[in-house]
């Protein structure tokens, strides 16, 4: 075991019963991140958000995003992430109301350049698609990482041998892309190049480019190069 410091995964888990068959495949999951990143000599602590712990204190997070002590250590813990397992149960064709509506209140900058992990379960394979079609969609709008490879699980899936083969590619493409810095990277050397919403990243969206049309304009200036041979302050 070389002395590289452990991968930091989070697992966000949105089931609500207990047991859990979305609790049950990010746990398969996870397990599975772990032994992968023993294959490339790194060790991995493991964060899991329980988002049914953070049902008491998501009203308040949704219309004034006034955030609980609960949810605070969550979204702590997702800034610190080196990759995230986000897992989801599936209703009426479309990802729990908790799971989309704890990611609609992060931060757009949380997850720039995190590699995620996405899992979702449901009684019916009839919702299978929901993982590439709604969840990929989510995470690209936060301009997260997701893996190539989805996870879904269906009842008569949990003993079909494919899905414990799709869960080992889908954790190995974690770690791959965890041990690869990427997302650390982005924040250190292509943060200036997003776009940055006003009150997110601790302030840093404050350092405003001046050097802009729409800056020489607020400034008095002009959009007209001073170079324009078509501008009468040059001829």
């Amino acid at each position: 075991m070389t002395t590289a410091a452990p991968l930091r995964l989070v697992v966000v888990s949105a089931g609500v019963s207990d047991p859990s068959s979305t609790r049950m495949l990010a746990d398969r999951l996870t397990q599975s991140v772990v032994t992968a990143a023993q294959e490339q000599d790194r060790a991995t602590t493991v964060t899991v958000v329980d988002l049914r712990e953070l049902l008491p204190e998501l009203p308040a997070a949704l219309s004034t995003q006034l955030l609980g002590p609960r949810f605070q250590r969550a979204v702590d813990a997702l800034a610190q992430a080196d990759g995230v397992i986000a897992a989801a149960p599936v209703y009426k064709a479309a990802a729990s109301g908790l799971f989309t509506s704890f990611f609609q209140v992060l931060d757009n900058d949380l997850l720039i350049g995190r590699p995620v992990a996405l899992a979702a379960t449901a009684g019916t394979s009839r919702h299978a698609l929901v993982v590439d079609e709604e969840m990929r969609a989510l995470f690209a709008y936060l301009r997260a990482l997701p893996v190539p490879t989805s996870l879904f699980a269906s009842t008569e899936d949990w003993a079909d041998d494919a899905l414990g083969t799709r869960i080992d590619r889908a954790a190995h493409e974690l770690v791959l892309l965890m041990v690869s810095g990427f997302a650390e990277a982005v924040r250190t050397q292509s943060w200036k190049r997003y776009q940055h919403t006003y009150g997110s990243d601790a302030g840093r969206e404050l350092e405003i480019d001046t050097d802009t049309d729409l800056m020489r304009l607020a400034t008095g200036g002009s959009l007209v190069s001073a170079q324009d041979p078509f501008d009468p302050r040059t001829a």
